[in-house]
C-alpha cells in the first residue's frame, strides 16, 4: 500500500522559512519522480515542484522559483521542500505526490497546512 505522509507545516511570519518533509513507503521511492502541490483556500490544486528519481533535475512553478527548493533522500525514502522568503499568498495545504507527467499534480494525501501571516 502506497503511503505518503507530510510533516513540517505550521504558522510562519512573512519572510520566514519552513521545511516540509514527506515520508514515503509502499513503493520503490528511488525509482519514482516526485512532486509537491498545494491548494490555497477557495482555489484549485496547484503544481509547485517536481524532482526526478535521482534528485539531479528539478522544476518549479514560477510563483515559487528562487524561493523554494525541492530535494530528496532516497536512502531515507523522504522528499523535502525548503520554503524561504514565504509570502501570505503561499498559505495553502501542501501535498506530496508521485509524478504523473508534465506540470500536473495528483492529490493522494491529507497534506500539511502552511499559514503565512503576521
Amino acid at each position: 500500500e502506497v503511503q505518503l505522509v507530510e510533516s513540517g507545516g505550521g504558522l510562519v511570519q512573512p519572510g520566514g522559512s519552513l521545511r516540509l518533509s514527506c515520508a514515503a513507503s509502499g513503493f520503490t521511492f528511488s525509482n519514482t519522480a516526485m512532486t509537491w502541490g498545494r491548494q490555497a483556500p477557495g482555489k484549485g490544486l496547484e503544481w509547485v515542484s517536481t524532482i526526478n528519481r535521482g534528485g539531479t533535475s528539478t522544476d518549479y512553478a514560477d510563483s515559487v522559483k528562487g524561493r523554494f527548493t525541492i530535494s530528496r533522500d532516497n536512502a531515507k525514502n523522504t522528499l523535502y521542500l525548503q520554503m524561504n522568503s514565504l509570502k501570505p499568498e503561499d498559505t495553502a495545504v501542501y501535498y506530496c505526490g508521485r509524478y504523473i507527467g508534465g506540470r500536473n499534480f495528483y492529490k493522494e494525501t491529507e497534506g500539511t497546512q502552511v499559514t503565512v501571516s503576521s
